[in-house]
């Protein structure tokens, strides 16, 4: 067997905050939506990942889904021009990774990340 895609599912309340949040803000693309649901989708290629941890590093809390983006700096002035809050960084961390913290409209928390250089 080959796992050919790992799907994350965040319940929400409300469908139309999360497609602003992810669509306007992260700059992903509606796959589907059938109104109760709705996938996002990036023309990038990426392998199927899936992590378990004990905490997300740093002492922080695990987050719930990471998306790493190759401009850190513009995901952080895309996030700070919708006066959503920073939960953690922008930090460059020992592992390196460039990276921070924020909640989506459902609460879930958001590891934003890019490899440092």
């Amino acid at each position: 067997m080959k796992i050919k895609r790992i799907v994350p599912n965040i319940a929400a309340k409300d469908v139309e905050a999360a497609k602003r949040f992810y669509c306007d803000i992260l700059g992903l693309e509606i796959a589907m939506d059938l109104g109760w649901i709705a996938t996002f989708k990036t023309d990038a290629s990426a392998n199927p990942q899936l992590s378990v941890a004990t905490e997300g590093g740093s002492d922080t809390a695990v987050p719930d889904v990471s998306i790493e983006v190759d401009d850190l700096d513009e995901a952080l002035s895309r996030f700070r021009k919708a006066r959503i809050a920073i939960e953690y960084g922008p930090v460059t961390e020992p592992w390196g990774v460039r990276r921070f913290y924020v909640r989506d409209p459902s609460g879930r928390l958001l590891n934003i990340l890019e490899h440092a250089s």
